[in-house]
């Protein structure tokens, strides 16, 4: 039997080798703009609530039938629903004046308001573009009045066609939501 311990040992490290080979891809929201000025001191962002097919940690794509598939070798460097609420709470942060964080709120003093994203469609199109679609809701504390509840549908082309293309255009779409959701406080 200890003829095979050096055996079992190299199959081993060899399989685990094997293992995970997939490169991992980050949403990196850009945002340009200079801050906004809103009159919510403060935000939390709730958790992003995501299509079944875009929780998944692998990056899909449409075909040319519609139907969603795996790209070959590539996943998200993190959950998608955390990696988008993340990457949202971000792009607020520095596109307002308003402190911006995901849930659970960090501070001791509860934040002005409350944001709610709820996304029906997170896909790289067959037509080169990448869509965000979906709806937003803010709850004010501070105005219960100033209360929003807004759809969003965004389109953006996608520079490429591989996961590092994807992954700009779902942080370009973020930040266009960010600044849809800037612009709708704002007023």
């Amino acid at each position: 039997m200890k003829t095979f311990a050096p055996l079992t040992l190299a199959l081993t490290l060899a399989l685990a080798a094997c293992g995970d080979t997939a490169a991992r891809y980050l949403v990196e929201p850009a945002p340009t703009a200079a801050p906004v000025a809103l009159r919510l001191s403060s935000i939390e962002v709730r958790d992003a609530v995501l299509p079944a097919y875009a929780e998944d940690v692998q990056i899909l794509a449409q075909d040319a039938s519609g139907a969603l598939v795996p790209v070959k070798g590539a996943e998200w460097a993190d959950s998608s629903a955390r990696a988008v609420t993340a990457a949202l709470a971000r792009s607020l942060d520095l596109q307002s004046t308003a402190a911006v964080a995901a849930e659970p709120w960090p501070l001791s003093d509860a934040p002005a308001a409350r944001l709610d994203v709820r996304v029906d469609a997170l896909v790289a199109r067959a037509d080169g573009t990448f869509q965000m679609a979906g709806q937003y809701a803010v709850a004010s504390f501070d105005a219960p009045g100033r209360e929003v509840l807004e759809r969003f549908d965004i389109r953006v082309p996608r520079p490429g066609d591989g996961p590092g293309a994807i992954a700009a255009a779902q942080g370009q779409a973020i930040d266009r939501l960010a600044a849809q959701i800037v612009a709708r406080l704002a007023r």
